[in-house]
């Protein structure tokens, strides 16, 4: 049987992701969310945006890799930049 090889990176993002799952759990039972809308065209909770933030990085990441000779590092940095706008105004 041969087994999953974690590698730092696969290990980072993991680790990443579970703990803005478990800081927004902490923080809807803080102070509970209203839903509001901003620059989306709907009505978001926080989690709806951090929701749409991750699909939208993910996409990101598909285009840079997919389309483009850029290095993946910039990706990551328009991700988390494009997560932090559509957390805050989104």
């Amino acid at each position: 049987m041969e087994w999953m090889v974690w590698t730092t990176p696969t290990t980072v993002f993991f680790v990443v992701i579970a703990a803005m799952l478990a800081s927004m759990t902490a923080w809807e039972v803080i102070s509970p969310t209203v839903e509001r809308k901003g620059f989306l065209p709907i009505s978001t909770t926080r989690g709806d945006r951090l929701f749409i933030g991750l699909l939208c990085a993910a996409y990101i990441h598909l285009v840079v890799v997919g389309f483009t000779p850029l290095n993946i590092w910039l990706a990551l940095g328009a991700s988390v930049l494009w997560l932090l706008i559509l957390m805050r105004w989104g």
